[in-house]
């Protein structure tokens, strides 16, 4: 297998730092590679690996890795020379034999030049590489890669995830439906290519809140060419709807923090039509995009270096007999003693004339508010315009039918294809004011609102206001009726994830929601039980 080199002279953004020296082993997945960090990167060799048929298979990526590692680590240790104060290693997420290569490697370096061990998150790896190259303080952070999506912020010490795939990563959904054409491995390059050619078809569009669901998408994607749509047309239609619920999500958790930084990271990350629907997005919102090149945003060792670097820097690290991997290290639960700051949120209080979310304005000028569904440019015209219609008329179904069911919700006076006008409520977005007591009326309102046979489907603090002691919801946009219980445990996801993401006090929140929940919905404990099992999901996939 080839080792690929890369000329870093073209990549440097540079940011002065501490001139602590890191050698950093990316072994997570398909790509073994090394790389050298000090006050910039100073060189990067990787050697991937490509299955001869089919998926990656993880005995086999192990084993490459395992041929190839002295010959990528040799050159790097050559142009960089062996004066190094770290070695950092991908401890998880990702396969186990592969990761065990790798940490195998990088312990045999620390003891053979006697210098402090760095276990690295993976998927933080890819964030802190993405800050160092935009120089963005405190961005949104869509994660895009073969086995996980996620959308994160950083909140008092640690990486918070706002919303993530339910069933497999974006990456995983491109490659599993280019295996099933026969199309080599990795599939998202081929697709985005077919898609250049291809025009708009109907494909199922799965966003529930700030989470998403791919394997719907996939299937349905597959069984349109069995139908004898054109794989270019499926091509097209299937990157134009994953990659339009992947921006949404990132602008509903830009409109909830109200943070104006975006950046793109991962693997997916390189597809250029990605790129340009964040950038439509964020230009919109009069947000900031950026995203890393190319060279940082598939799994590599500059990643691994640099955070490895301001891990040490920061005194994380870890002795040999706590270096085990961890296949299903989550993001959420690394301590991130390396950023000072705490991460900012949404500022108290809201307009009294106008509020902007993340699909719609609403105009507080008169004695209603006017709600108005906004298009997007970044969507395809014709998805656009089939979820500002649908979306409208579901909201006004669920709110009139929530209200007859005793849930506190606003009077609708008249509605049209993209407009609601609506009773005005005084009072305060729960985001700004939650406390234990509002989250009991927050958790009697749900559970009316579930035992009435309605799901919410986008459960945030920023739908919810309290006034006169009541929790009323709002933005029903996502909302559907059935009693099934998955759509209930996915609506109490949403919230708990919000709490995690946003508030100081998760656990209470969520105790003081639960009992308001069990107090007035029989159905209460199942639901709850759920949600657990639905956040277990969220794991690297």
């Amino acid at each position: 297998m080839p080792v690929e080199s890369v000329d870093i002279l073209s990549l440097s953004n540079k940011i002065i730092m501490p001139d602590k020296r890191v050698l950093g082993i990316e072994g997570t997945a398909w790509n073994f590679s090394a790389a050298v960090f000090d006050e910039d990167l100073v060189c990067l060799h990787s050697s991937p690996y490509v299955p001869p048929h089919g998926g990656i298979h993880p005995q086999e990526a192990a084993q490459h890795h395992a041929g190839v590692a002295a010959e990528v680590i040799g050159q790097v240790l050559e142009e960089a020379g062996t004066d190094i104060d770290g070695v950092a290693f991908s401890i998880g997420p990702g396969l186990g034999p592969s990761l065990r290569t790798a940490a195998t490697a990088a312990r045999s370096l620390a003891l053979k030049f006697g210098v402090p061990l760095i276990g690295v998150n993976h998927c933080v790896a890819h964030v802190e590489i993405g800050r160092w190259y935009t120089k963005f303080a405190d961005p949104i952070v869509l994660y895009a890669s073969g086995a996980n999506t996620q959308v994160l912020g950083f909140l008092n010490g640690r990486y918070r995830i706002f919303g993530e795939t339910l069933d497999i990563g974006l990456g995983n959904a491109l490659d599993k439906f280019a295996r099933s054409h026969d199309l080599p491995h990795p599939g998202g390059p081929i697709i985005e290519e077919m898609a250049k050619k291809g025009s708009y078809i109907p494909l199922p569009y799965t966003v529930k809140g700030m989470d998403l669901a791919f394997s719907g998408l996939m299937s349905a994607a597959k069984d349109a060419t069995t139908r004898g749509a054109s794989m270019e047309d499926v091509c097209f239609s299937y990157q134009e709807t994953a990659f339009a619920m992947c921006v949404e999500v990132t602008e509903r958790a830009l409109a909830h923090t109200g943070k104006d930084e975006v950046i793109l990271v991962g693997g997916v990350g390189a597809n250029s039509r990605l790129q340009e629907m964040l950038h439509i997005m964020c230009e919109e919102r009069g947000a900031k995009f950026m995203a890393p090149p190319r060279v940082y945003m598939g799994d590599n060792g500059a990643m691994i270096a640099y955070t490895g670097k301001v891990m040490l820097e920061a005194g994380s690290t870890i002795s040999i007999a706590d270096s085990v991997v961890n296949p299903g290290y989550r993001s959420d639960q690394v301590e991130v003693t390396w950023r000072q700051d705490a991460g900012k949120l949404f500022a108290p209080g809201q307009s009294e004339t106008a509020e902007r979310g993340a699909e719609a304005s609403v105009d507080l000028t008169g004695t209603d508010v006017v709600k108005t569904r906004l298009s997007k440019g970044y969507r395809a015209p014709e998805l656009d315009r089939h979820i500002i219609l649908e979306r409208t008329r579901a909201e006004a179904r669920c709110i009139s039918a929530a209200r007859r069911g005793g849930v506190p919700v606003p009077v609708i006076r008249d509605v049209t294809d993209h407009a609601i006008v609506m009773e005005k409520l005084d009072g305060d977005v729960l985001k700004y004011v939650i406390n234990e007591a509002y989250a009991y009326e927050a958790g009697v309102t749900v559970g009316r609102l579930h035992h009435t046979g309605i799901v919410h489907g986008d459960l945030t603090t920023s739908n919810m206001i309290e006034t006169a002691g009541r929790v009323y919801l709002l933005d029903f946009g996502l909302a559907q009726m059935t009693d099934e219980i998955e759509p209930r445990g996915v609506d109490l996801h949403v919230l708990f994830q919000t709490l995690e993401s946003t508030t100081s006090s998760p656990a209470l929140l969520k105790d003081a929601f639960c009992t308001g929940y069990r107090s007035v919905f029989s159905g209460a404990d199942a639901v709850i039980a759920r949600e657990a099992e639905i956040e277990l999901r969220g794991r690297y996939l």
